[in-house]
């Protein structure tokens, strides 16, 4: 056979058999999504309706390039299809508690001042499944939102509540250097029962992050981190947008999750028909994790916490590694539920369905 036609039939196999695979998959995600009174989808036919079906002695008489072979299908686990629908159904399923609460700061004269206790709890990833053991900031995973406006006077009051040393990091910021909160480089590592009170200005301004920087694999990897937020003090600098909504990627305790949550314990975005939603996405795992949203676009508008101006760009899949914060911009103009998920696919998607990283933005029309 001519390479070139052994190269077209490998790769027609390959992607009939992935169809073939993935199409029950696809069809329950769809009914399970689609808005009551909504349009109802289905898969398409292999061939226009009303085509004639081929003889028996047409196909005899055409060539291989005419008429590849086409390849038996794989079959699907046994199963599939009944699981992958059970978990989309029972999606958004709620949990006892969620991370990412604002945490109002006291004020003393000029300071906005934080409390933050580090302790052990246990904490549901998914309904359904056992607790595991975490560690994070005020009993949440991820801690509470702190949000300030650039320039303010910050005092974070960090007590230890763990059975092991700790320190915190506030990734991102310009902080004096006793402020750094990395062990024995900057500071001594808060000990048990101990207290350690963080001084510094808020600076630079927008997506930022405050975590573990002592056993960090392991401390963060259990639940140790948050979300940092300075706004501009420029109020012409600050977004226009609906809503603001942060999304933290983790990749150690539980698996793959996002806010501390797995699919379908995840928490959707819900938004109206041409709202713009910022979300801020935070890697705080070990891998890099390309975040796609089906139905629309992406517009980055901020890398790190600097804006990237005429650098901004407009994607549908986008890249975080370990440690960094993109901005990006939805403007909701495509109504009905949308996956929203990681395309390392074996981080959302399995045998038995769709799990981890995987949620979705809902835009009611």
């Amino acid at each position: 056979m001519d390479r070139t036609i052994r190269q077209h039939l490998t790769r027609r196999g390959f992607l009939q058999t992935g169809a073939l695979a993935g199409g029950g998959l696809i069809a329950a995600t769809i009914a399970a999504c689609t808005p009551s009174g909504a349009a109802q989808w289905s898969l398409a036919p292999t061939r226009p309706p009303g085509a004639p079906s081929a003889s028996p002695a047409a196909t005899a008489s055409a060539t291989p390039t005419a008429t590849p072979a086409r390849p038996t299908p794989v079959p699907t686990p046994a199963g599939h299809d009944a699981e992958a629908e059970a978990v989309v159904k029972r999606f958004p399923e709620p949990t006892d508690t969620h991370g990412n609460q604002p945490l109002e700061p006291k004020v003393d004269g000029d300071w906005k001042v934080f409390e933050i206790d580090c302790s052990a709890f246990e904490w549901r990833i998914d309904a359904q499944k056992p607790s595991v053991q975490a560690v994070g900031y005020n009993g949440t995973w991820p801690g509470p939102v702190l949000r300030v406006t650039e320039g303010d006077k910050v005092r974070a009051i960090v007590t230890n509540r763990l059975s092991e040393t700790t320190g915190v990091h506030f990734h991102g910021q310009s902080v004096p250097n006793p402020m750094d909160g990395v062990p024995f480089v900057t500071q001594p590592p808060i000990r048990p029962g101990e207290t350690f009170v963080y001084e510094f200005v808020a600076r630079p301004f927008g997506s930022h992050m405050y975590h573990s920087h002592h056993n960090a694999t392991d401390q963060v990897g259990r639940g140790l981190l948050g979300a940092f937020i300075v706004d501009p003090r420029d109020r012409q600098l600050r977004y226009d947008v609906d809503q603001d909504y942060i999304w933290i990627s983790n990749d150690q305790l539980g698996g793959f999750t996002i806010n501390g949550k797995g699919f379908p314990a995840t928490v959707p975005i819900v938004a109206k028909l041409g709202q713009r939603v910022l979300i801020r996405f935070m890697n705080e795992g070990v891998m890099m994790h390309p975040w796609h949203l089906h139905g629309m676009p992406m517009r980055i508008v901020a890398r790190d916490g600097y804006p990237l101006g005429a650098a901004a760009f407009t994607c549908d899949t986008l890249g975080v590694n370990p440690g960094e914060r993109w901005d990006g911009i939805v403007t909701c103009d495509n109504p009905g539920v949308w996956a929203f998920h990681c395309h390392v696919l074996p981080h959302a998607e399995g045998a038995m369905g769709m799990f981890g990283m995987v949620n979705a933005l809902i835009v009611e029309g």
